[in-house]
């Protein structure tokens, strides 16, 4: 009697809280994306000073400037889409892009005024330089992760964004709003893709139209060199401060859009997804993006580009080879454990216990203190 009176769930074991979800392994094909992406972003970078002399190299500049950085900002809009404001996420967010926006943009300032000539450079966290300018947008992007979720029609929304970036000079050039509007649709596409979309750019049939496509894209940028200002690829500036009428801006991001998806397509379409020796690297990129900009601003400062032989065909070999070992050596293991205090701190002072991880914790204990009782028992 006493058992059919007790209530069914009543005798039930507690189950014990949830446990958070254990680390997933690395997918070899993006960390694969993402190093050969940066190498591409510091070899772009290297080209800068040697570029005017060669119109080869100029049209090799603007194919390459017309994916590199949107490939990475997809890639991050893709691993972005899980984001949401819970607190253990926020922690993230601070201590892996707010941080090392502070630190970085401070010590590019430094660096300007001590090795640049530029006594009167201000330290300004609202006005990025040089490289620090993608943290600032991946903050804005992430945070508004939620809305772009929310949205019925997201890409749509972020495109009408862009177009109307493109045409505002008033926006100015507080934490670079210009790049972090323009460059949003690619962000946006980034979470609504899926797993099947990036298979399916790496079919066979895709990668053999990559060779045609990147070809006919070489021979097209090397007929607009003369013809196009290499200032749209960077997507900093409205149409009118490019010196041209303001439709020219929907225009151009409409257009610049698609010739980057394209590209981008053919670049992923030949980055490998088994693993290689520079698999490994693709975690450490944020390291090689941030660094490497102080080695090209010091070769600039200390004219290491000004040889003549470097502005010459086997000059530009060798200077785009070095890029790539540089970047490849600041993405290693030793380069990333000597600056992650700065990239990736430990930060557990400055913030609250989550009450559902401690929660978590205190189960964890409790599971672990009943089996220590139940090992005797069973022995």
């Amino acid at each position: 009697m006493s058992d059919a009176a007790t209530s069914p769930g009543q005798n039930r074991t507690p189950r014990p809280p949830a446990r958070p979800p254990a680390d997933r392994p690395r997918d070899a094909f993006f960390d694969n994306a993402k190093y050969l992406a940066i190498a591409l972003v510091a070899m772009g970078h290297s080209w800068e000073p040697l570029k005017g002399d060669s119109r080869v190299l100029e049209a090799l500049y603007s194919v390459v400037y017309a994916f590199h950085m949107p490939a990475f900002i997809i890639i991050s809009g893709y691993f972005s889409r899980s984001f949401d404001m819970r607190p253990d996420r926020l922690k993230r967010l601070v201590t892996g892009v707010v941080v090392p926006y502070v630190l970085f943009e401070t010590a590019y300032s430094l660096f300007e005024r001590s090795v640049g000539g530029s006594p009167g450079q201000d330290i300004s966290l609202l006005d990025p330089w040089y490289l620090t300018w993608f943290l600032c947008a991946l903050f804005v992007w992430r945070l508004t992760t939620p809305i772009w979720k929310a949205v019925r029609h997201p890409l749509p929304v972020a495109f009408a964004v862009a177009m109307l970036a493109s045409v505002a000079p008033s926006i100015g050039d507080d934490l670079d709003l210009q790049r972090v509007l323009q460059f949003l649709p690619y962000f946006v596409l980034g979470l609504c893709l899926r797993p099947e979309h990036f298979r399916l750019v790496r079919r066979w049939p895709v990668r053999i139209a990559a060779l045609p496509v990147f070809a006919g894209a070489l021979v097209f940028s090397w007929w607009s060199v003369p013809r196009m200002n290499t200032g749209w690829f960077y997507h900093r500036d409205s149409a009118q401060e490019l010196g041209a009428p303001w439709w020219c801006g929907p225009v151009m991001v409409l257009a610049l859009f698609g010739c980057s998806l394209l590209l981008t397509a053919c670049f992923l379409s030949w980055v490998p997804g088994r693993r290689m020796w520079f698999t490994a690297l693709g975690a450490g990129t944020l390291y090689g993006y941030l660094l490497h900009g102080f080695v090209v601003k010091l070769a600039v400062y200390e004219g290491w580009f000004d040889p003549g032989w470097l502005h010459r065909p086997l000059g530009e070999i060798l200077v785009t080879a070095l890029a790539g070992a540089v970047v490849t050596l600041l993405c290693t293991g030793p380069v990333r454990r000597v600056f992650r205090f700065a990239m990736e701190p430990r930060m557990d002072w400055a913030f609250r216990r989550d009450a559902v991880e401690q929660a978590r914790e205190r189960g964890r204990e409790r599971e672990r203190q009943a089996q220590e009782r139940r090992e005797p028992a069973n022995a």
